[in-house]
């Protein structure tokens, strides 16, 4: 695998993580067991069939979960301890290096896509869960669905042209992920915790 491919799968993995770990687990997994995907020595694991079949079984439920107004904010919340850690070994097993600092970085550069992903994700979910409406959250994660559906593709098929687009992914997040911030600030103002009038 040349160095573009694999940067790409490193930071596919990654970014892939923040919006459906498991989904992107057992995709990779099935892909590489069938050959159709060639996987680095330290991705070899995602092949296991007991890890293909925990995979797909979280994938289901995660799909689930995703769909429904605050189970899905609960979601989010929990799989904050497991998105990040997860998409910095993933990234660290696509990398493949023997030599110890580059581990650690292509990990905490893994660990940091993951986590930005992810808290641009949870974020504009708890936002959209303020919306009366079960219909704008379906929305928003079958559009999850596609974006992720969109970006593992290019990032297998055309490495170069998905390093482009997370190039412009990043800028987007680090522009709106202040502004998701206020607004998530702002929402939480409206309910102060001890109103003194009724």
């Amino acid at each position: 695998m040349d160095a573009i491919s694999s940067i790409a799968l490193a930071s596919g993995l990654s970014w892939a993580s923040g919006i459906r770990l498991y989904a992107t687990v057992f995709i990779v997994g099935l892909l590489g067991k069938f050959g159709y995907v060639p996987l680095p020595g330290g991705l070899n694991i995602l092949t296991h069939p007991v890890v293909i079949g925990a995979a797909g079984i979280l994938c289901v439920v995660e799909f689930l979960a995703d769909k429904f107004p605050y189970i899905d904010s609960l979601w989010d919340s929990v799989h904050t301890f497991i998105r990040i850690p997860a998409g910095a070994l993933l990234a660290m097993g696509a990398i493949n290096g023997a030599d110890p600092m580059v581990a650690a970085l292509v990990a905490l550069l893994g660990g940091s896509l993951a986590g930005a992903t992810h808290f641009t994700k949870a974020g504009s979910r708890a936002l959209i869960n303020t919306s009366p409406e079960p219909a704008s959250n379906i929305a928003a994660s079958f559009g999850e669905d596609g974006l992720w559906l969109t970006g593992g593709w290019l990032a297998l098929a055309h490495p170069t042209v998905f390093i482009g687009c997370l190039a412009i992914f990043i800028v987007v997040m680090i522009w709106f992920i202040p502004k998701l911030w206020r607004g998530i600030k702002l929402v939480f103002t409206r309910f102060p915790s001890n109103p003194k009038n009724s």
